[in-house]
């Protein structure tokens, strides 16, 4: 049974506005699954129609195997949610707000043995409205995790968060994940989606443009590829002549060296033996398409601006998710 499957999921804001269009989407029992796309492509309006906080124009979603508006309440009895820019309650501390969602849902929890696991124990009898930006993000992650859910929809999960706290978010999830917790999370932090997601999904003006893991979407990409090549010494790179090589779109020297754009990373190859033949090499770099890159050729983002979409279509998911 999938945790999360779409069919023609479709939402339109009038005759002018299509905030998703037609989303078929599987996400698997136990992955993390990354969602991601430029403001106004569809992110947050997807997540709400799968909580049922706004309703399809057509097709329809299952989360855990319920259908998301017709069986709510059996969904939110097994699933954790962390809305992006959650409220919390400023004089309720944060053992409250902990013991609060598990009287909503009906569980016992060990709250000292929660809070401690997102980093907050220590702060578990202060009021809320001291906490920090970082503070209140883990207390609102200890929330989603009352009654050991099943599925966790995180919106934004790193944001607030330092460093170190997104590396203990990273660990928690990829814990949630071995226990057998399916992790779904839409952010904006690309480094953080590719150190810890199995796949990710692409959204572009409401459309899922891009679906696999990121192994096999750089497989795939036809963006180009990075080598810098390290010589014994520094040489004329005009002497290597590596721009001749059919594949390689341009060639640049910082002293030892000499770094080569290339079509597709086969042409890498072609440019180690290159230089090979003529110079003494002494250490290779290989630079693999990064997430950002591959989220830039399926956005168009380099082109038209991360985040272009219809103002309007922008502001009706920012309201939606509000």
């Amino acid at each position: 049974m999938a945790a999360i499957e779409t069919t023609s999921l479709t939402k339109r804001y009038g005759d002018s506005v299509l905030a998703v269009d037609d989303l078929d989407l599987t996400v698997e029992e136990g992955e993390i699954f990354g969602f991601l796309g430029p403001n106004g492509a569809g992110k947050s309006t997807t997540i709400n129609m799968l909580l049922d906080f706004v309703r399809p124009t057509d097709g329809s979603a299952t989360v855990l195997g319920y259908d998301a508006q017709d069986e709510t309440g059996e969904i939110r009895e097994r699933i954790g949610v962390l809305p992006e820019g959650a409220t919390l309650y400023e004089r309720l501390t944060a053992r409250e707000h902990v013991e609060w969602v598990a009287d909503t849902k009906g569980v016992d929890t060990d709250v000292d043995a929660l809070l401690e696991r997102v980093g907050i124990l220590e702060d578990a009898d202060r009021a809320a409205g001291g906490f920090s930006k970082g503070m209140r993000q883990r207390l609102g992650l200890g929330m989603a995790l009352v009654g050991d859910p099943e599925l966790l929809l995180l919106d934004e999960p790193s944001s607030g968060l330092d460093p170190t706290g997104i590396q203990d978010m990273r660990e928690l999830l990829r814990a949630e994940a071995d226990s057998g917790t399916t992790v779904f999370f839409s952010s904006h932090i690309l480094s953080e989606v590719e150190a810890v997601c199995d796949r990710v999904g692409i959204m572009n003006e409401g459309r899922l443009v891009a679906l696999d893991s990121i192994e096999n979407l750089r497989d795939e990409s036809t963006g180009a590829a990075t080598i810098d090549v390290e010589l014994a010494e520094a040489v004329d790179p005009d002497a290597l002549d590596v721009g001749s090589i059919e594949g390689v779109q341009r060639v640049s020297a910082d002293g030892d060296t000499v770094t080569a754009v290339c079509d597709e990373p086969a042409v890498k190859v072609d440019v180690v033996r290159h230089v090979d033949e003529r110079a003494i090499v002494t250490d290779i770099l290989s630079t693999d398409t990064s997430l950002e890159e591959l989220f830039n050729q399926y956005t168009g983002a380099e082109s038209a601006g991360e985040g272009s979409v219809a103002p309007e279509a922008e502001q009706r998911e920012q309201e939606v998710s509000a």
